[in-house]
């Protein structure tokens, strides 16, 4: 059993380092960029902005000149006879300019304006939710790729331990029942570097497909690794100011904002179809005429005029959508208040996180500490005769437990600064309002305890 256990642990440890060498690797800031210039979300995000644009172009066409042309050609058959021409045609090349639309093109234009504004405030917003969960995946990444490292060591303690056993009980020092716990508490541990080999892998998934990239075919490995180690960087934000960071920089509230506004002008235009459209025209028309007593058939000249239209009474459609435009300006406003809920309560939510794996992390560290002691005695006591060999496999369980309960700690601190950073549409540097005045020494000790990639002692025992 040892020996399959070895094979497979030497491995994945083959995969990895292979993969290490064979795809690029990446920072955390690396992989923002990549998501950035490849994720899918942001690239759809970006389509919007610039369909837009289209329609910005397709608003402002009513302030210029349209040039369009027409013609007509038909031949009558006629049942008696008559003097009148069997064929018809004519021809128009006429320019029309729009002199007053009753706020039409107006509205139009500021609408495509406003759109604009919206889907780049939409992108803002995509992209931002994307960075933050590309940093929330990289953290994962190496939080599972730490608990591996802590799982083999762990294993490679245990299996130790097992080793001695084996000899001690060879040479008659110890009993059957100490080979049987070493073998339960290495077997107990085996399922549980497979699990964090799985979620490994699983978080390499998560980070690729915000990539944007596809799974290579036939192959089990993604595509690029990624550098750094699972740290803890202090950071004292004042909930206070993240509130109204959010409130002021946040694009999900000025993309409701926009809805508002783009209501107000939909109105506007709404209502610009009960009043007057005058347009002017110029062009020049060849055209037939059919009664010879009347003149020549083939004419020719220049066309001038005024075109002028009002839809006096439209069986009440105007009112009917000026009705419908001003319940959707009443719901814009319900909805940009929601937005601002939900921003302060996302707000919130991660600064409390960000509070608790701060305590948490407090807590574990100093409780590694005395797991780590509590081991020490067990082996002491151990080697004095003083104690069992179930001691010091619980010592070297609750150790292995401590500690990977502190990395998850700092994977806590860092998904709720990321967090906080989105929902305050800031960076996580600028959100460090207290770091200014804080305890530097303190914020050093704390970075150097939290820095310890924490692992399982060399040895269960002093032999």
């Amino acid at each position: 059993m040892r020996l399959e256990f070895g094979a497979v642990v030497f491995l994945a440890t083959f995969t990895v380092a292979n993969r290490a060498h064979s795809a690029p690797t990446y920072t955390i800031e690396e992989a923002v960029a990549i998501a950035q210039a490849q994720n899918p979300e942001i690239a759809i995000a970006r389509k919007k902005v610039q369909a837009a644009r289209g329609g910005l172009i397709e608003a402002r066409s009513g302030f210029l000149p349209s040039l369009t042309s027409s013609g007509l050609y038909d031949k009558r058959q006629q049942q008696s006879q008559s003097q009148l021409r069997q064929e018809d045609y004519n021809a128009t090349l006429k320019l029309e300019q729009n002199l007053y639309t009753g706020g039409q093109v107006t509205s139009q234009r500021a609408l495509a304006q406003l759109n604009i504004e919206k889907q780049n405030y939409e992108l803002q917003e995509t992209a931002s939710h994307v960075i933050m969960d590309v940093r929330i995946a990289f953290n994962d990444l190496l939080l599972n790729r730490a608990k591996v490292r802590v799982r083999q060591d762990s294993v490679r303690v245990l299996d130790e331990e097992l080793k001695n056993q084996q000899q001690s009980f060879n040479a008659g020092i110890v009993g059957k029942l100490n080979v049987q716990r070493a073998e339960v508490a290495l077997a107990n541990e085996q399922p549980e570097l497979f699990n964090a080999q799985t979620q490994l892998e699983d978080s390499y998934l998560r980070l690729g497909d915000l990539f944007g990239l596809e799974a290579r075919p036939g192959t089990a490995a993604a595509p690029f690794e990624v550098s750094g180690e699972l740290q803890y960087q202090p950071n004292h934000p004042d909930l206070n100011d993240c509130l109204a960071r959010a409130e002021a920089n946040r694009p999900a509230i000025k993309a409701r904002q926009k809805d508002i506004e783009i209501e107000d002008q939909q109105y506007i235009l709404d209502r610009s179809a009960s009043r007057a459209h005058v347009r002017a025209f110029s062009g020049y028309q060849v055209y037939s005429e059919r009664d010879p007593a009347i003149g020549p058939e083939f004419n020719y000249g220049y066309v001038v005029g005024i075109n002028a239209t009002w839809n006096i009474f439209d069986g009440f459609a105007t009112k009917g959508r000026m009705q419908a435009t001003r319940a959707r300006r009443e719901a814009a406003v319900q909805a940009l208040a929601a937005a601002r809920r939900a921003v302060a309560s996302e707000v919130r939510s991660a600064f409390f996180d960000l509070q608790q794996a701060d305590r948490v992390l407090e807590t574990e560290t100093s409780n590694v500490q005395a797991a780590d002691e509590s081991l020490e005695i067990a082996k002491s006591n151990f080697a004095a005769g003083l104690g069992t060999q179930l001691d010091i496999l619980q010592a070297a369980s609750d150790v292995t437990r401590t500690r990977t309960t502190r990395l998850s700690a700092i994977y806590l601190h860092n998904v709720a600064l990321a967090r906080l950073a989105h929902a305050c549409a800031s960076s996580a540097e600028a959100l460090d309002f207290a770091s200014k005045t804080g305890n530097a020494k303190n914020e050093k000790r704390n970075a150097a305890e939290a820095s310890d990639v924490a692992r399982p002692p060399s040895k269960l025992s002093r032999r």
